[in-house]
């Protein structure tokens, strides 16, 4: 029995309407399969968007604890990144789905209101909204966990690929994967549920009727508002290109990121329509024929869909700069290991005294194995952490007043003082300095002053700067600026290093050694020689530490390094590449969206411009202007957000080692090149739909 073939009394409350029919169990279920089948337009995407988030979802937890990763070399490291962006995609995955969920809950309140007024009353409304997420979410789990089970063997062998490991081939299902997915979106439907119970319960007959006909309420453009994001996009520009290094860098990251998203949606939900306002008082460009039309339409579409652009200039933006960022580090990512371990096989010891000794334990270990050493660096220092003010570093910085550890952290300067005999020795050279003179490298960071002065120790004149030397890779692991400071003599690195640890010991209680050797070198073999002399040597280190003949020594070699480094970066990789698929498709469906809502609300309105002389030509012409230009405002500012970020990404990304900003520019280039034509296939198919929308009234 249709819900038509009751009669009640209209305007009778829920109490008073008829009842209906026995079986009503299964007519709720046949109303909510019909809704969903005969708005399968609008529900098609939002199940396929539910099954993919569900597919990723499960994905993220499989690889995150799947035991063939776990046991490749830097898979654990991986697996830390991966639950790390869980966690941000589980965030992501709510506020997602409850504004997709939206679109389905207006797009359906029309057909509600006529099934209220025809006698259903809102309990039973609800019972159809209850049996309609029940197969939302039947359909959503079965498929999503479907797809995620069939394609993790998939993901292991990416991962595979991207960290250089092996895995078996078997196959595997993580039942309780599976489980905890299903768990956590269960929860995320029932929320949708009563989020849509109470809009319902809220509502009232008449205006779920005309509930298609009221769009988005976003604030009315005005100028104060255009302004303000104006200006927070360009001080957000500002600081991007003016940030000179790293650390400054990542600090204010967020703080501009946070401004230029604040600023996009003042820019699309305000400024756009200011922008129209504008033309419309332009009496010889608004009188005209396409012109009046597009204009019009585009400050009604921007006006009530402002804020859905926005998110999609947001998530496109947030797509280029992710996925760029995390590709040019996977690609670069053998520069990376070698600018942070600069030698194949390194020591390290805590002390320069006996140095001797450790380099001859290297030289002979290798000698007895039979290979050759190659670019042997060896010198001593004292490294220590400062604070900068102007010209002057400031070793006792831990109470210094007005300062903030990370508003500052910029000022920190990790320094290495090393006598400049041994700076001779390393880069073949024969500079000499005075008592107060020193010569400068700065690895990172910058230092434009003539003289150079440590508030615990004194001043010395900058002889000169000097545009190499072969930095142990130290610098590059530290958040900080790294100087280093040649000096007269050795005995000016034991001062200092002695006064660093007197205040050390005031701080903490004990004294840090300051003072350490570094020997490195290379030879031509393999990696399994060199884990052999690497092994090697670390007996002999064992045996003489033991016999007091040298201080504590580490012993490191490169491909030893390279599972853990690798293991970073590919984990970066994968999680930028998981989490960019998921905001392109959050792009691709509130696109899809956009598209379907505005034709069912502009059917009626081109209906009306044919009937009132407008050609059915000069009406696809202007649709298809209006369209163009709106999708293509979000792709063109996203490109400027990107080119603006690329500065400030490039010296975050040398904080990870990655120095080769051309490397970088070609990676954004193309990135953006290929999310182009993306975009532009997703704007023609989301385009047909809107066109077979309103076709039936042009």
């Amino acid at each position: 029995m249709s819900v038509s073939s009751y009669k009640p009394e209209l305007g009778a409350s829920d109490g008073q309407r008829a009842r209906l029919p026995r079986r009503r169990g299964s007519l709720y279920l046949r109303l909510a399969v019909s809704g969903i089948a005969k708005n399968g337009r609008t529900y098609l995407p939002y199940l396929l968007t539910c099954a993919g988030m569900v597919m990723m979802y499960y994905l993220f937890l499989f690889l995150s604890r799947d035991r063939y990763v776990a046991g490749m070399r830097g898979g654990d490291t991986l697996q830390s990144m991966l639950k790390l962006g869980s966690g941000v995609f589980l965030v992501f995955i709510v506020i997602f789905l409850f504004y997709t969920n939206s679109f389905l809950v207006r797009n359906r309140q029309r057909e509600f209101g006529l099934y209220n007024i025809l006698g259903m009353g809102k309990r039973h409304l609800a019972r159809v909204l209850v049996w309609e997420s029940v197969l939302v979410s039947l359909i959503s789990l079965a498929a999503g966990l479907f797809c995620g089970i069939l394609f993790s063997k998939l993901g292991e062998l990416w991962i595979v690929r991207v960290i250089q490991g092996d895995v078996p081939m078997d196959f595997s299902v993580d039942l309780s994967a599976a489980l905890a997915t299903c768990g956590l979106f269960l929860g995320i439907f029932a929320l949708i549920l009563l989020k849509a119970l109470f809009t319902l319960g809220r509502s009232k007959p008449v205006e779920l009727l005309h509930s298609s006909a009221v769009g988005e309420k976003p604030p009315k453009g005005n100028w104060l508002l255009a302004i303000a994001g104006f200006a927070m996009l360009g001080a957000a520009y500002y600081i991007a290109v003016s940030i000179r290094d790293p650390i400054s860098a990542l600090v204010v990251f967020f703080g501009a990121v946070a401004m230029v998203i604040v600023s996009t949606y003042l820019l699309f939900i305000s400024g756009s329509v200011k922008l129209c306002r504008v033309l419309q008082h332009r009496k010889r460009y608004y009188y005209k024929a396409n012109h009046f039309v597009s204009v019009s339409s585009m400050m009604y579409r921007m006006k009530r869909n402002g804020a859905g652009l926005a998110s999609i200039c947001v998530l496109s933006t947030m797509v280029l700069v992710m996925v760029s960022a995390v590709t040019c580090l996977y690609v670069g990512e053998e520069d990376s290991l070698v600018t942070r371990y600069p030698r194949q096989i390194e020591l390290r010891s805590d002390g320069y005294d006996r140095w001797e000794n450790v380099a001859a334990i290297a030289e002979e270990t290798a000698a007895k194995s039979g290979m050759m050493q190659e670019n042997v660096i060896a010198y001593r220092y004292a490294g220590v952490d400062s604070f900068q003010q102007d010209n002057e570093l400031i070793l006792d910085y831990a109470n210094l007043e007005g300062t903030n550890p990370i508003t500052d952290m910029a000022k920190v300067m990790g320094l290495y003082f090393i006598p400049i005999e041994d700076y001779n020795r390393v880069e073949g050279a024969q500079e000499t300095l005075a008592d107060d003179e020193v010569l400068l490298y700065i690895e990172k960071g910058e230092f434009p002053y003539d003289t150079f002065t440590v508030r615990e120790c004194g001043t010395w004149r900058v002889k000169g700067r000097v545009e190499h030397f072969a930095h142990n890779g130290d610098g590059y692991s530290l958040l900080a600026h790294c100087i280093y400071v040649f000096v007269p003599d050795i005995r000016v690195c034991d001062e200092i290093a002695e006064i660093t640890e007197q205040i050390e010991l005031e701080q903490f209680g004990r004294k840090l050694n300051e003072r350490y050797f570094y020997c490195g070198f290379d030879i031509a073999a393999d990696a399994n020689a060199q884990k052999e002399l690497w092994e090697q040597i670390r007996v002999r280190r064992d045996a003489a530490q033991e016999a007091g003949e040298i201080p504590y020594t580490t012993v490191d070699y490169r491909e030893g390094e390279r599972a853990m480094f690798y293991g970073l970066n590919g984990g970066l990789f994968v999680l930028g590449v998981l989490l960019g698929s998921v905001f392109l498709l959050a792009t691709v469906l509130i696109m899809y969206y956009k598209q379907i809502t505005e034709g069912y609300e502009d059917a009626a309105r081109f209906g009306i411009m044919r009937k009132v002389g407008m050609t059915k030509r000069e009406i696809r012409g202007s649709i298809r202007s209006q369209m163009f230009t709106v999708f293509l405002a979000p792709l063109l500012l996203s490109c400027v957000h990107t080119m603006f970020a690329f500065p400030i990404v490039q010296k975050i990304l040398m904080l990870l080692g990655l120095l080769d900003g051309k490397l970088l520019l070609c990676v954004m280039l193309a990135c953006f090149l290929v999310f182009a034509v993306f975009y532009g296939l997703v704007y023609l198919a989301t385009s047909r739909a809107y066109y077979r929308i309103v076709s039936g009234t042009v």
